[in-house]
């Protein structure tokens, strides 16, 4: 395709099931859009994936269209029961491939994007049988098990780190690009004022935010409510918490004492006003899942890293390893680390506003802030818009 050519760009995207899959792919469609246009070319785009995912809601939240595929995920564990699902899904998986099939051969893509989650197989397939070019985004240190697939016959492998190259087959290495992890644009615009008179936070007190994800996290919520007490002598906590814990938590915070209680704000989620609460943020405690650790680099920010043990390929744990060997965060590696031992790295870091200051250097220089414009490159040049190189 050309530059001359007036029929739009056509797209299909695949991935999802997390926002680590999802939101590198919302963000590299809009790079995308926008550098099509600079070549004359409007962007015509279809999401497919599974009617749960969050990518369903993603998509229909900004207007991209959706079409829903079966797809079967393999779980690697001994439990009776998730064998007993892997069983039932095994008969889900050539259905979807046969629906991906279909999807792709009347929607005739000029290229797919991938990235992750077992939903990408079946439209991966589906690309290799059609001739499509294939561009495959990996957002982990590992590649997860449907990109392991998926990179025997990818066109192209987007690698969020270097180290990533050598976990890919042999034959696929020259075909991979290091691009980085493509981070929510307005995530990287955060105005720190702005996230304190939201939340209601005081300019005077270091601001400590605490997320578990989404839906939050049972092993950090226990640990920071029983830490809460001492920590909220030397900071304020903002806290992520999850619809499911609001209530429990709301009631832990009025029973702190009073000159304490409002120091700590629990709250179910944090949506558009997350890029102020980073901003104004001195410290996040969190997950290491690949989403967070490639918003946490791309704006500077320390961190003390509670990996979620275990984790597909103990991804989360090395991903927290890598920052940490870097400088650019502290971890709780071991299994079962108590609440005390969070405490002492956040007082350790509360303690010694410089070593912030050389941690929140150190976390900006892993960070990839033209991930989403090197991804969307990728892309158009598999698309044969733009030349390789």
């Amino acid at each position: 395709m050309n530059a001359g050519n007036r029929r739009p760009l056509r797209m299909l995207v695949t991935g999802g099931g997390t926002g680590g899959h999802t939101y590198p792919a919302l963000t590299t469609v809009a790079a995308v859009r926008e550098q099509a246009a600079a070549h004359g070319l409007d962007l015509d785009v279809l999401w497919v994936g599974t009617a749960s995912g969050l990518e369903a809601r993603i998509a229909a939240e900004h207007d991209i269209p959706f079409r829903a595929i079966k797809a079967g995920k393999l779980r690697r564990s001994p439990n009776p029961r998730e064998l007993l699902t892997n069983l039932a899904d095994m008969f889900r998986i050539p259905v979807g491939i046969l629906q991906a099939f279909g999807i792709a051969a009347r929607y005739r893509p000029d290229v797919v994007l991938s990235t992750g989650g077992y939903v990408c197989v079946p439209l991966g397939l589906a690309s290799r049988l059609l001739g499509r070019p294939l561009v495959m985004h990996e957002q982990i240190t590992a590649l997860g098990l449907a990109n392991r697939i998926l990179a025997r016959f990818a066109t192209r492998i987007a690698l969020t780190h270097p180290s990533s190259v050598e976990h890919l087959p042999a034959s696929a290495r020259e075909r991979a690009v290091v691009t980085g992890n493509p981070v929510r644009p307005h995530l990287l615009n955060g105005n720190a004022p702005s996230g304190r008179w939201h939340f209601r936070l005081s300019p005077e007190l270091p601001l400590v935010y605490v997320t578990g994800g989404a839906q939050g996290s049972r092993q950090i919520n226990t640990m920071v409510e029983a830490i809460l007490p001492s920590l909220l002598t030397r900071a304020q906590v903002l806290h992520q918490c999850g619809p499911g814990w609001i209530d429990q938590l709301t009631q832990t915070a009025a029973a702190l004492p009073p000159e304490l209680a409002g120091r700590y704000q629990p709250v179910p989620y944090v949506g558009e006003e997350l890029a102020h609460v980073l901003a104004a943020a001195d410290i996040v405690v969190s997950r290491s899942g690949a989403g967070i650790i490639a918003e946490l680099t791309a704006v500077g920010k320390p961190s003390v890293l509670i990996p979620l043990i275990p984790s597909a390929g103990d991804e989360q744990r090395q991903n927290a390893r890598y920052l940490v060997e870097a400088g650019a965060a502290r971890a709780l590696l071991e299994t079962g680390p108590s609440p005390e031992q969070l405490l002492a790295e956040l007082d350790a870091l509360l303690a010694d506003p410089q070593a912030r200051v050389t941690m929140a250097k150190a976390a900006r220089s892993l960070g990839r802030l033209d991930a989403a414009d090197a991804l969307a490159r990728l892309v158009l040049q598999e698309a044969d818009v733009v030349p390789a190189g």
